[in-house]
């Protein structure tokens, strides 16, 4: 072959191999989450990431995409996930309008400290800086109070280092949410570019003396308190846990929308603190001489409104165990500061020697017998007794079920009289957010399909996200869904009249009929007006192969567990 060919020939080769090694953006982004063992993300689709869904059209068998119908829906779905897996959950929407709707979920994973990363689609890198069709500057709109970190993938070759930097972020220290921009271009420009493999996390650990610290201040201590809350629990982490406290006979409390972090029905178990928390409880922290605070930010609700310890300086003995060093003395000065992550702090308790004997065994046992007269519902006359039948929901449900609610004074009933026996039965946002539960509930069911899954919701918050019973439908999830229907704001409501008497005012509501509606969208629905009615409706619905909802019709009367609306007196 003459020469000149032959290098003709071999350039051609060359140019095929190296074309053969090119792959798009977003063949490198879905690669580079595939690494990072993603299988489950939540979406709401849009046309700045289509290149995406095609590369994942093509991953079926191996990562699941559910289609949600609103993005803060879809947010919150991979917010759950991060809670429920204590790894991100993933969520991608479009621009503008898209990434705006899923705030809502960014500051719930900001406030609950969940990990997660949600992926927006952005237009063009040539049209930046022009308010093109949909643009923000997602750095300035998120990077401040709604994510750990916002960057803007501007590079495809840098989609490796940026995607396995996320899922290092989100996951490290106090864990949270990452944004990452992907402009539509870069998913679809050619690169070559090595994949990277997932780091290695580095989580904080206690240092031996301050753990030999904690023990002397635990010997000369008479009224303990432990208190356990914040993300990063694993199952050996919560047994370290209950085994330290059975060793010293702490009485052991729960933060705002922790209580799975500790059995219930342990003895040691004495409640949670938040809001309509127990009077008693309260006291308790109070009168405690050491606070023992692990996991727990000590934020507003933990804290009463931050009454029961004093800013800045406790009145008890602090000791405040947290992964994220910044959060140490932040708003509280601990006596003992202690930087660690959950797993490492709970083995090292391991190491501690109890005392011989217990000084502070009878502070203990009333403490318990405290949380015990409060589990029991007080006597009423309503028509439907939402105590009644949140007691009989803990007396009757499978171990493992999960308990999913979002925002409203519905959730008091919950928090009081359902006792959670395990790690990960309790999906709730600390962060208050409506809407919470019936996406939370498709997310567990999606994780968890043989475990019992209950989405409670008020009236208001069922109708911030409702539409996703078409996803329930869609993906035939077998949840029951409870909407408590007392026609108004009932939070709001209660504020009003304790505040302003007599002057309601834009609380109240005009429903649909809840039954109907879930209908129209294929579910199986009831509605129940008196307690009685419930049992055998709700039998029904456990053996229902699909979702079914349950509408209970509540008097608005009784706005929490211990008041109703004519005493105006509303704790």
């Amino acid at each position: 072959m003459h020469p000149t060919k032959r290098a003709q020939q071999t350039k051609t080769e060359t140019t095929i191999m190296q074309n053969d090694q090119l792959r798009t953006g977003a063949q490198v982004l879905v690669e580079a989450l595939a690494i990072q063992g993603v299988d489950l993300i939540f979406c709401v689709p849009g046309e700045s990431y289509l290149a995406v869904l095609d590369v994942l059209y093509d991953r079926q068998k191996t990562i699941r995409l559910v289609v949600c119908r609103h993005e803060a829906a879809a947010a919150n779905m991979a917010e759950a996930h991060g809670k429920l897996t204590e790894r991100p959950g993933i969520c991608f929407v479009t621009r503008g309008p898209g990434a705006t709707h899923a705030s809502t979920g960014l500051h719930t994973a900001f406030q609950d400290s969940t990990p997660m990363i949600l992926f927006i689609g952005q237009v063009k890198r040539n049209h930046r800086h022009r308010e093109a069709f949909q643009e923000l500057d997602y750095a300035r709109t998120f990077g401040f109070g709604l994510s750990k970190w916002t960057a803007e993938i501007e590079d495809p070759r840098r989609i490796p280092e940026l995607v396995g930097r996320a899922f290092h972020v989100a996951q490290s220290g106090r864990a949270g949410p990452v944004v990452l921009a992907l402009p539509e271009d870069i998913l679809l420009e050619k690169c070559a570019v090595e994949d990277v493999g997932p780091r290695e996390l580095a989580q904080p650990a206690p240092e031996p003396q301050k753990v030999a610290a904690l023990g002397k201040l635990l010997a000369r201590t008479r009224r303990p308190l432990l208190l356990l809350g914040g993300s990063g629990w694993t199952q050996d982490a919560r047994r370290d846990v209950r085994e330290f406290a059975e060793d010293f006979q702490l009485p052991t409390a729960a933060s705002f929308r922790r209580q799975d972090l500790f059995d219930n029905r342990h003895d040691l178990y004495i409640g949670n603190l938040g809001f309509g928390v127990n009077p008693a409880l309260a006291q308790r922290v109070r009168d405690c001489d050491l606070l023992l605070a692990v996991g727990s930010r000590l934020g507003e609700a933990a804290t009463g409104g931050y009454t029961l310890v004093d800013v800045p300086q406790p009145q008890q003995i602090l000791v405040h165990v947290h992964p994220g060093a910044e959060e140490l003395g932040s708003v509280y000065r601990a006596t003992l500061p202690i930087h660690s992550g959950m797993p490492a702090f709970a083995a090292a308790l391991r190491q501690l020697q109890p005392p011989r004997k217990v000084c502070w065994a009878d502070w203990t046992r009333s403490a318990r017998d405290e949380y015990l007269s409060h589990l029991r519902p007080p006597a009423n006359s309503a028509r439907l007794d939402l105590g009644q039948i949140v007691a009989g929901l803990n007396d009757r449900l499978p171990r493992d079920t999960i308990i999913c609610n979002g925002a409203g004074n519905y959730t008091g009933w919950i928090h009081r009289f359902y006792q959670y026996p395990s790690l990960r039965t309790q999906l709730a946002p600390t962060s208050g957010a409506m809407g919470y539960g019936v996406p939370a509930a498709i997310a567990a069911k999606l994780i968890h399909p043989h475990r019992a899954v209950i989405a409670f919701a008020g009236d208001g918050c069922f109708l911030m996200s409702c539409q996703e019973l078409a996803t329930a439908v869609r993906y035939q999830l077998a949840i029951i869904f409870l909407v408590i229907n007392n026609g108004s704001f009932g939070t709001i409501r209660m504020h009003q009249e304790r505040r302003y008497p007599d002057r309601v005012y834009g609380s109240n509501l005009t429903n649909p009929d809840f039954v109907a509606l879930a209908r129209a969208f294929g579910l199986s629905a009831e509605r129940v007006e008196r307690t009685q009615e419930f049992w055998s409706i709700f039998e029904r619905a456990q053996q229902t192969a699909g979702p079914m909802l349950i509408e209970l019709v509540t008097d608005p009367e009784y706005i929490t567990p211990e008041t109703t609306v004519s005493a105006r007196v509303c704790g």
